[in-house]
Formats: structure tokens, sequence, C-alpha cells
């Protein structure tokens, strides 16, 4: 259809979605990015964060937390590579609480600069999934 997007979200474990849709919207390296058909081609990192998709038959819009990865534009197709991607009806909010505080544990315990570097990183992804969990409970 020429009003729609072919999306793909894939993780390294498992193709998450894969479907046309209105919009997508993701945490893009810059800032949230909004793509919509006919988007002028495009590759970019993104950030830990919601992706929102809204199905082109009108069907309930789809949220799927990334831990970072890589997006792909062309004009009709979306394809967004993640390192880690979680349907949103999958998070578990008692599970990222209690990693979040297993790793503000091990930032409290790090002795040297990169063991920080990569508590922080985990956190900053923990901290986005438990925003993410949140939103979707508001819906």
């Amino acid at each position: 259809m020429e009003h729609t997007l072919q999306v793909d979200v894939v993780s390294a474990e498992e193709a998450i979605y894969s479907g046309e849709a209105k919009f997508v919207v993701l945490p893009g390296e810059a800032g949230e990015l909004g793509i919509y058909p006919r988007h002028i081609p495009l590759i970019t990192r993104i950030k830990p964060g919601t992706v929102r998709i809204m199905p082109a038959d009108g069907g309930e819009e789809q949220l799927i937390f990334v831990a970072g990865g890589v997006l792909e534009v062309q004009p009709r197709v979306v394809t967004v590579l993640a390192d880690t991607a979680i349907r949103g009806r999958d998070l578990d909010e008692a599970k990222a609480t209690e990693a979040l505080q297993r790793a503000e544990e091990s930032r409290r315990n790090a002795k040297d600069k990169a063991e920080i570097a990569v508590v922080e990183g985990e956190l900053a992804m923990l901290a986005a999934q438990l925003a993410a969990i949140r939103k979707l409970r508001k819906r």
C-alpha cells in the first residue's frame, strides 16, 4: 500500500514484529524519530527505549522495548535490529526493578572506570525499560 510501511523488529534471539504500519516512533541516538511512509533513507543507532508501531489495519498500537541497536529506513521499509527487544506485554516490572537494584549495588562496588562504564550502560537500559513498563500501564 502507498500509505503504509513494512516494519520489522528483530533481536538477536528472534523476530519480534513484522507487519504493515501507518507510522513508527522510536528513540534515535539524537532524539525521538517519527517515521512515516516515503521517509528518506536513513541509518542510525537507537537508544534504549520504546518503539511504538501503529498498525495499518487500525489495530492497537504495538509497544516494543529495545535496549539499543540500529535502525534502517527505506521509503517503504523500516528495519529495527535491536540488541534486545521485548514485546510490551512481556515486560516484567518486578524483574526489571530487581535488576536495577542489583546494578546499583554493582555501581557502588565498581573499582575501575571500565567497570563503572559497563554498569552505567546497564543502569540506563534498565531505567528505559522501567519507563516503557510505566508507559504501558498508563494505556
